[in-house]
């Protein structure tokens, strides 16, 4: 399989790229993580929406910075940020900087996802070696 083809359903599946190279046990672990940390998050009333160009109006720039950078964080989830949004939730990107801790989760979980998509990549080439 393609590599484009791979990260984009590690991306969309937790620990998707590790069901298509065959490891069933890292999949498993993976998605478990990923969905898990990620369902904590969303209990603690974390938030995952883009901020707004109002909401960072009078914010210096590497502080508005971080701010996008934990939204893409959020993102990377895949499937789970995914369904989230389909389901609804928090409509601005403040109401989760209240929550810090189920936000953090939420950044956590598409970090572990990201985490499992390039080892199941780099795990590939090294086979291929």
């Amino acid at each position: 399989m393609k590599a484009a083809g791979l990260a984009l359903f590690g991306w969309l599946v937790p620990g998707g790229a590790y069901l298509l190279t065959r490891r069933y046990l890292q999949f498993a672990g993976f998605a478990a993580l990923v969905s898990l940390t990620f369902v904590c998050g969303l209990a603690l009333q974390g938030g995952y929406q883009w901020p707004l160009p109002s909401e960072l109006q009078g914010l210096d720039s590497f502080t508005s910075l971080l701010f996008q950078a934990g939204a893409f964080a959020k993102l990377l989830a895949g499937g789970p940020f995914l369904f989230a949004q389909l389901l609804g939730g928090p409509h601005s990107f403040l109401n989760g900087r209240v929550h810090e801790y189920g936000t953090t989760l939420l950044s956590l979980a598409g970090l572990f996802n990201l985490l499992a998509v390039s080892n199941a990549l780099e795990m590939r080439t090294e086979e291929r070696s």
